[in-house]
């Protein structure tokens, strides 16, 4: 793991075992500039030696008269340098480093910490190794914000990651109640309790399995509050498919299906470190979606809370029947506009790829807010049109309505059913590409990003 200070020492007469200075397109920043000159030039013969062109996280460790010194390639945002330059420190021995300033150490500090992520309870030989970066020219404040947010992100990606047969819904409703020591309210409602409420598309998802449904509900109200934002997360801890079962292959990263409830508890835990000054209310129905003799079938038809009926002609679309009644539950209490991320489709993933989410909005100004706010936590997002004459996709000869279309537009036609269920302005995120990575990238490691949980914070604080 990594901890971070902020240090105000003069970068080269510090003494530390390792300092890290930039470079980008062979040209070094400006204390690797003071050493090069301190070193009568052999700083830049030793890099033109090596072949050094101070491409992404490229690296070269030296040691000189002046103490040893690791050069990083930057020609990259500096979220994604801070996770490669954590991946290239830990496979060094050094236990502290000192890394020169940059234009804005918070990027790359909370790349540094995102990068460093391992999840690794299951394993019998851990790594227990600490190290301390400090970072010159940071403030204490700053870093701290810093760790409050990489927190959320942990904490979503520890869910994802979990196995499902660990991570049940009733495991999920455990990690939510733990919120409260932060001063959050959690409710957890138990199978009967939804039953009451009519969440009759939710338990149909539900039935097939032996672990009964949660339905869970979370408020963080601070004092003086005036803004209020309300957050949905899809949350089947496991999904096979059900009747209309996915291959092997596909249900091999099921688990994270429900990264999407994994991102609203982790905002909401980076939210009550932080303090922020607004509401955040978040929805979660907890399920799985299995086989037996008790699972929903195609062709049944299901009443949801808000009244209307679904005919269901795929029991693999079972998430947008989980999100329609905790969608219609979030308006029944009060809210204004919501965030919704899910893991819905694979259309979704065709489309954009594995590192870029799906936005659809049912109002303009309220997807752009949305958007923006991605921009500004580096998390990749894409706007797609929410074309209404595919509406005509979900008409049901007995029901109200379908929950699938064809298999053209898939993406759109689940994003049109979640709109039939909720009046107010609607943001709704497609994340099935970014949730879950099938390999180490710059900010992790293989498995559950967290994607989302920064997106959300940059929303809360810009509302």
């Amino acid at each position: 793991m990594i901890t971070l200070s902020a240090s105000q020492a003069d970068f080269l007469q510090a003494q530390v075992p390792l300092k890290v200075l930039f470079a980008r397109k062979e040209a070094l920043l400006p204390q690797g500039e003071a050493l090069d000159a301190r070193l009568g030039g052999l700083l830049r013969r030793a890099l033109a030696g090596a072949g050094f062109r101070g491409e992404a996280g490229e690296s070269l460790l030296l040691a000189t008269p002046e103490g040893h010194f690791l050069v990083f390639g930057l020609e990259e945002d500096l979220r994604h340098a801070g996770g490669r330059l954590a991946q290239t420190l830990l496979r060094h021995a050094f236990p502290e480093v000192l890394v020169e300033p940059v234009e804005d150490p918070y990027a790359l500090a909370e790349g540094l910490l995102l990068g460093a992520y391992r999840f690794e309870r299951y394993r019998q030989k851990q790594e227990e190794r600490v190290l301390k970066v400090s970072l010159s020219g940071a403030e204490a404040p700053g870093l701290e914000r810093v760790w409050k947010v990489a927190e959320g992100v942990y904490f979503a990606r520890d869910l994802v990651n979990e196995p499902p047969n660990v991570l049940t819904p009733e495991a999920l409703a455990e990690a939510a109640l733990s919120l409260r020591a932060l001063g959050v309210e959690v409710e957890v409602l138990d199978e009967g309790a939804i039953a009451e409420l009519g969440m009759g598309a939710f338990l149909a998802v539900a039935r097939g399995s032996e672990n009964p449904p949660r339905f869970i509900a979370l408020r963080y109200a601070p004092e003086g509050a005036k803004e209020r934002l309300d957050l949905v997360g899809k949350g089947l801890t496991f999904d096979s498919g059900g009747y209309s079962l996915k291959p092997t292959e596909s249900m091999a990263t099921m688990k994270g299906d429900m990264a999407g409830a994994a991102a609203v508890l982790g905002a909401m835990k980076s939210a009550a470190l932080l303090g922020l000054p607004l509401e955040l209310r978040g929805y979660i129905a907890a399920c799985e979606n299995l086989i037996s003799g008790r699972a929903y079938r195609v062709g049944d038809v299901l009443k949801t809370f808000s009244g209307k009926t679904v005919e269901v002609m795929n029991t693999d679309a079972e998430g947008r029947l989980t999100l329609a009644d905790a969608l219609a539950y979030a308006e029944r209490q009060g809210a204004r506009q919501i965030l919704e991320l899910s893991t819905l489709t694979g259309a979704a993933v065709v489309a954009l790829g594995e590192e870029v989410a799906a936005l659809f909005a049912t109002e303009e100004a309220w997807g752009q807010r949305v958007r923006e706010a991605a921009r500004r936590a580096g998390e990749k997002v894409w706007p797609m049109p929410l074309e209404r004459a595919y509406r005509e996709k979900l008409k049901s000869p007995v029901a109200d309505l379908k929950n699938v279309g064809d298999r053209n537009g898939g993406a759109i036609t689940a994003a049109l059913f979640l709109a039939e269920f909720v009046g107010v302005p609607l943001a709704h995120l497609d994340i099935a590409g970014p949730a879950f990575a099938k390999k180490a990238h710059a900010l992790g490691p293989e498995g559950g990003t967290g994607f989302g949980v920064r997106t959300i914070l940059e929303l809360a604080q810009a509302l």
